[in-house]
């Protein structure tokens, strides 16, 4: 008699717990198939787009010592051809590893079901980025034309949590990017949204790169533009556009003050001219030579 092996759950709580699968055919997905590599394709649609080299060799190395624990889920697309439904990232670590086959679970899906099921072994793994959640959301109501409550009963996502997600959407290209790319947090991202143009929020962008602010800092900052009481930092692409009404020489000001305190140093304006000067320092070291800068013209 054939030793059955039971499937690990998904996230805890089983993929069924998640997506209606009652009208899938599961033949075969109770037991562990050996399908060779070569006739495993991953999955076009696969939301996840990013796999980090360091990772997989870790996990190649893995393999090489233990084998591949846990099956990968595919589907037959044609006879004895296999598309990955989940488990790109085992696929790739076990090509590194140079094995031949691997086990794997059998299961038969639509194009729908293949494309939700991925997202959502990702999104319980936590390997997607929030780009990449936006744009599986995004692609899912776009071709199976969903409503945001519909796709949130089909993944057991709450709506308000899929509406945020899309909402990155709208960002500049380079900030989503950014986000993408672990160079800002999630909450960073969400705190540029609350602004009205792309223009503004670029430049909080840059500050947060260029000055390393928190999450926490970035909502004060949007905070205080958004209420009228934050003065816009000048920059040399500020300065450029008429409307501002700021004269050039603020900038050379800025630069002359800079390099007079040895540090990068913030001149800000608003639009009607009121303004104000601001010189970091990292240290008490720092801050003690400032100061004996000042105290150097006062004797003067």
């Amino acid at each position: 008699m054939e030793k059955k092996i039971k499937k690990p759950a998904l996230g805890g709580q089983g993929l069924a717990a998640l997506i209606d699968i009652s009208g899938l055919n599961t033949a075969g997905s109770s037991s562990i198939n050996e399908i060779d590599l070569s006739k495993i394709e991953p999955n076009p649609e696969q939301p996840r787009s990013v796999f980090n080299e360091e990772s997989l060799e870790e996990l190649a190395a893995s393999i090489r010592t233990n084998g591949l624990i846990q099956p990968i889920t595919l589907r037959e697309v044609q006879p004895d051809k296999y598309q990955i439904i989940s488990g790109e990232r085992r696929f790739r670590a076990s090509q590194k590893a140079g094995l031949t086959a691997i086990p794997a679970y059998i299961r038969k899906a639509s194009d729908e079901n293949v494309m939700e099921m991925a997202l959502i072994e990702n999104i319980q793994r936590e390997d997607l980025n929030a780009i990449e959640i936006a744009l599986a959301f995004q692609t899912l109501i776009d071709t199976y034309k969903l409503t945001q409550e519909q796709l949130s009963e089909r993944i057991g996502k709450k709506r308000a949590t899929i509406a945020n997600f899309l909402r990155l959407l709208r960002l500049p290209a380079e900030i989503q990017i950014g986000l993408k790319d672990k160079m800002i947090d999630m909450g960073h991202a969400k705190s540029l949204l609350s602004l009205d143009d792309a223009s503004t929020q670029l430049m909080i962008y840059e500050q947060i790169l260029e000055y390393g602010f928190s999450v926490r800092r970035t909502e004060e900052i949007v905070k205080e533009i958004n209420d009228g009481s934050r003065l816009i930092e000048v920059s040399s692409e500020t300065l450029a556009k008429p409307k501002k009404k700021t004269p050039k020489e603020f900038n050379l000001l800025k630069k002359h003050l800079s390099s007079f305190f040895g540090t990068k140093v913030a001149l800000s304006c608003n639009e009607n001219g009121k303004g104000k000067i601001s010189i970091p320092f990292a240290d008490d070291q720092e801050l003690e030579r400032i100061m004996q800068v000042f105290d150097t013209l006062k004797s003067h």
